[in-house]
């Protein structure tokens, strides 16, 4: 087993200060709005430097969104580690049955704050549709990849699609009944029953689709 060496006092205080800044910048946000919130403020509220932000968050909506690399990276990243053989379709299943497990912000659980933020402001709304978008594509190269694919082939293309769209679904759903005021349990409850039946609608067109 492979065991990941431990970081440096440097990195480590790099990413402690990201995670200062991220934090003083939700709560700004949750409490005034994305858009009413300058960068200005959310430096004097980490006690940085308005140019230390910017070095650690290039856009304003990365401070907000700030899984946005593992989320673009989440559906590529379960197909190339799908099991022997299990198909791009059941890597993805089983990926999203153990995010709802761990109620995973990757996948849409953030609290009823936080999701009322995010529709609140039409540019983290933008963004997220953005994030959704470059999580499709991702995943379309890792098709490719599987399958062997050149890469202006239409199929993994088309797969990806499909496949990005209806985790896109289960997001929405996610953050739909998290603003009705449900509970995470319940809402893993419910996506548990829904995702089945939608990823089971994938199943006679991707069943075999890539499998390893």
């Amino acid at each position: 087993m492979d065991i990941e060496p431990p970081l440096g006092l440097r990195e480590t205080k790099k990413q402690e200060t990201r995670q200062l800044i991220s934090d003083h910048a939700t709560r700004l946000f949750q409490r005034q709005g994305f858009e009413a919130t300058t960068i200005a403020e959310i430096a004097a509220a980490a006690r940085v430097a308005k140019k230390t932000v910017t070095n650690y968050f290039a856009r304003k909506e990365d401070l907000a969104l700030d899984h946005h690399e593992e989320f673009v990276a989440s559906l590529a990243r379960a197909v190339d580690s799908r099991e022997p053989g299990e198909s791009a379709l059941a890597a993805l299943r089983r990926a999203f049955v153990a995010a709802l497990r761990e109620r995973d912000p990757v996948a849409g659980f953030a609290g009823p704050v936080f999701a009322r933020m995010i529709t609140d402001s039409p540019t983290l709304t933008a963004r997220l549709r953005e994030l959704h978008d470059q999580r499709e594509r991702a995943l379309a190269e890792a098709l490719a990849g599987a399958t062997g694919a050149s890469a202006d082939d239409i199929v993994p293309r088309a797969a990806a699609a499909q496949l990005a769209a209806a985790q896109r679904l289960l997001f929405v759903r996610i953050q739909e009944l998290t603003l009705a005021g449900h509970r995470d349990a319940r809402i893993a409850k419910t996506l548990d029953a829904e995702a089945g039946r939608v990823f089971d609608q994938l199943e006679p067109a991707l069943g075999r689709f890539a499998v390893r």
